[in-house]
């Protein structure tokens, strides 16, 4: 069974939700908009109080080539333009809309028949990409890359295959498995978009061993219509959703450190949620206006799956899974290992929300730390080759220098390290600190080294 070659960790999946079809969240009264979705420079709002929005109805344009546009997933009126503090924590800029029926655009197909590429032969690479910017289609696993800037490398890259991150190694999360079951056709097509739009004719589809149906399901759509792209049994390894530990689990490259990018190996990586909202953008005219979310935690009445407009706030998710239990004692945006906490619940859904886990008390708890005892399973753990009791200790004493050179912009904060140390300490915390700080310097040095206009 293939997998990555350096590190990894084996966490208790707890996929409570596994067995639960995705249901259809109600409407929220308010839906807000934060303008910053995605990686790169934050959308540009372009509507005003009072202005009369669809669904569909784009509401923020993007703000340069590595942006995207945001589009409002309900229908009615601009309430004010504001801010909201969004998952990281901040207060972000954003727009609010009172919701007011359910119009949408009549541009978009709202029709079950599946469109493939035999349908529409005339669509060329250019017109897919161009399809899939303005539709605002980000990367749907949570780092939230544009879609359409991978699919245009940067010159003297040459792309080889597009590969399918299908994997959800994360704990607790199960909305791409549950998607895979439910939209395999629309999620073909996708891929198939996405190798005609990225000029590569081989497509590979990764996926770990603990969802047989999803790879039994796949594996037979492919030998029936799809001869170029394979679905790849993965060994149930985490982070083996990170994209340079996936090319090396299914093609066996490795990407060297920044500032190289997977395309440099051949690797054009995307999501599974990707391909199913590229392939909505391009055949369907669908804007990038709502996904799968999983709602889940030991304690949660009803662990469920939620197809989900953005805007929704998170209360209104958990409310429907039976209301926040009693023992609560942290509400995580995304999965346990590289989520993170929220301030609030009334968080709004956006492109990147994966999921939502409530934590009990138990599980939020964290041990005290202890000094290092040098037992390096933290180095072993590293997916990266990093040695993070090293970065964590040098970021904590603000060695930038040191920890530049030691490739702490390497660092994935996929959490293993912090997971498998016996003396609890935050090497995590520590290592975004460090990592943080370290690409300001980067990016303050490029800026004084470049000429002046």
């Amino acid at each position: 069974m293939k997998t990555f070659r350096i590190g990894g960790v084996h966490p208790a999946e707890n996929k409570l939700s596994a067995n639960q079809p995705i249901k259809v969240a109600e409407l929220p009264k308010v839906a807000v908009y934060p303008m910053g979705q995605h990686i790169g420079a934050p959308a540009k709002c372009i509507v005003a109080k009072g202005d009369k929005v669809k669904v569909g109805t784009m509401i923020a344009e993007a703000g340069g080539f590595v942006s995207a546009p945001i589009f409002s997933g309900v229908s009615g009126t601009v309430l004010k333009v504001d801010t909201v503090i969004d998952a990281s924590g901040y207060a972000k800029p954003a727009v609010y809309i009172t919701v007011e029926g359910d119009e949408w655009e009549p541009t978009i197909d709202r029709s079950e028949a599946l469109v493939t590429l035999k349908d529409k032969p005339e669509l060329t690479p250019e017109d897919i990409v161009n399809k899939i910017k303005a539709a605002g289609v980000v990367g749907m696993g949570g780092a939230c890359f544009p879609t359409h800037v991978k699919l245009c490398p940067p010159p003297g890259a040459k792309p080889e295959w597009v590969i399918i991150n299908a994997v959800e190694c994360e704990p607790y999360l199960t909305a791409d498995h549950r998607l895979m079951l439910e939209k395999a056709d629309e999620i073909l097509v996708g891929v198939d978009l996405l190798m005609k739009g990225g000029k590569v004719t081989k497509g590979f589809i990764g996926i770990e061993e603990n969802k047989p149906d999803a790879i039994a399901l796949l594996t037979e759509k492919c030998k029936a219509n799809y001869p170029n792209i394979e679905v790849v049994p993965l060994k149930t390894k985490y982070p083996q959703g990170g994209e340079k530990q996936l090319i090396d689990a299914v093609v066996a490259r490795q990407v060297p450190a920044p500032p190289a990018i997977p395309v440099n190996v051949g690797a054009i990586v995307q999501n599974v949620g990707t391909a199913y909202a590229v392939y909505e953008a391009v055949m369907k005219n669908k804007p990038l206006f709502e996904r799968i979310v999983t709602v889940t935690g030991k304690s949660l009445k009803q662990p469920s799956n939620f197809l989900t407009r953005m805007g929704t706030p998170m209360s209104q998710l958990i409310d429907a899974c039976g209301g926040l239990p009693e023992d609560t004692g942290k509400v995580i945006g995304g999965g346990p290992m590289m989520g993170k906490a929220l301030v609030n619940i009334e968080v709004p859904i956006c492109k990147g929300s994966s999921g939502v886990l409530i934590m009990n008390n138990k599980e939020a708890r964290r041990g005290e730390p202890l000094p290092c005892i040098r037992c390096a399973k933290c180095v072993g753990a590293c997916p990266m080759g990093l040695e993070p009791y090293l970065l964590a200790t040098c970021s904590g004493k603000q060695m930038w220098e040191k920890v530049e050179a030691e490739e702490i912009t390497s660092c994935i904060e996929c959490g293993s390290c912090q997971f498998t140390c016996p003396s609890n300490r935050p090497m995590l915390d520590l290592i975004r600190m460090g990592k943080q700080t370290v690409m300001g310097i980067i990016r303050a040095r490029q800026a004084a080294a470049a000429p002046k206009k």
